[in-house]
């Protein structure tokens, strides 16, 4: 940052008034308490009784709060011939294994496209800008097609290897180590350090918002996921399956279904609330400064 950025942000600080500040933060609480709305209802309703979520008009806060909703979620799972544990444990390992490998591996490839320029590799990131413009609904029926020749059809393998292959991770991870000097990379080749080094030590350090940010968008999309059209046996079924089924009972279970919602968002949310901070303080402090 040079001197008259840093006069001019001052400059402006001064000039504002506690009036106009004040009225920008009323104006972002509002905001900001709006968009919270959805987040409180959702919390509130897996903690209403029957009678509470059937009321009309709807109320956002509950009067009478109650754990049956919990209770009869729990007693319903252990009565299922498949534990909870194992949903759980299926579900940890396509999130997790699906997260992490993502981010290893688009890395991994985003390094040479962007630190080595060898014959090939506009028309390489080309193509994978290019399959940002085709959805899920486009490539359901291939991708279903490599994993039944594959022989991957009903194991997990049919859900974390296509996840894998994300193409925004790699376009992100490419945008991210682009922004790194060249002279840092080539000071490290002087010093000695392998390419592995480099990538390891040097280069994941400072593009650390961008796995942060593919972290945050991949971990809640296997989380969620329930197995499609790849996965049939039960014992393989992922936790979102299983919830999702006792949610589907009808008005009964309409407090079981508000309690499997909070299960669900619980997670996704806890990531999204610890991982910011980290992608917002990486990208005010990381990469090389002027």
């Amino acid at each position: 940052m040079n001197s008259w950025t840093a006069v001019f942000r001052i400059q402006r600080k001064l000039n504002r008034s506690f009036t106009v500040s004040f009225l920008l933060f009323l104006l972002l609480a509002v905001f900001g308490l709006f968009m919270a709305i959805p987040l409180v209802y959702a919390v509130n309703n897996a903690f209403k009784p029957l009678d509470e979520l059937f009321i009309f008009p709807p109320r956002i806060m509950v009067n009478n709060p109650t754990l049956d909703n919990f209770f009869d979620l729990f007693s319903l799972m252990g009565n299922s011939w498949v534990p909870l544990s194992r949903y759980i444990a299926n579900t940890l390992v396509i999130t997790l294994v699906g997260t992490f490998g993502h981010i290893l591996l688009a890395s991994a490839a985003a390094y040479p496209l962007a630190k080595h320029k060898f014959p090939g590799s506009q028309i390489i990131f080309s193509t994978v800008v290019l399959s940002l413009m085709f959805s899920g609904t486009v490539t359901a029926i291939p991708n279903y097609m490599m994993m039944s020749w594959l022989g991957w059809i009903n194991t997990h393998l049919s859900i974390i290897i296509p996840s894998l292959a994300f193409p925004l991770g790699l376009f992100l991870m490419k945008q991210f180590m682009e922004q790194i000097p060249d002279a840092l990379v080539e000071a490290a080749k002087i010093d000695g350090a392998s390419e592995y080094r480099i990538y390891w030590q040097i280069v994941m350090p400072n593009v650390k918002p961008a796995w942060l940010t593919l972290m945050i968008l991949q971990f809640p999309m296997l989380w969620g996921s329930d197995g499609g059209n790849f996965i049939y046996s039960e014992n393989l079924k992922t936790l979102h399956y299983a919830l999702g089924q006792i949610a589907l009972g009808g008005i009964a279970r309409a407090g079981v279904g508000a309690a499997v919602a909070l299960i669900l968002m619980v997670v996704p949310i806890t990531l999204f609330i610890l991982s910011q901070s980290s992608v917002i303080q990486t990208m005010a402090t990381s990469g090389m400064k002027e």
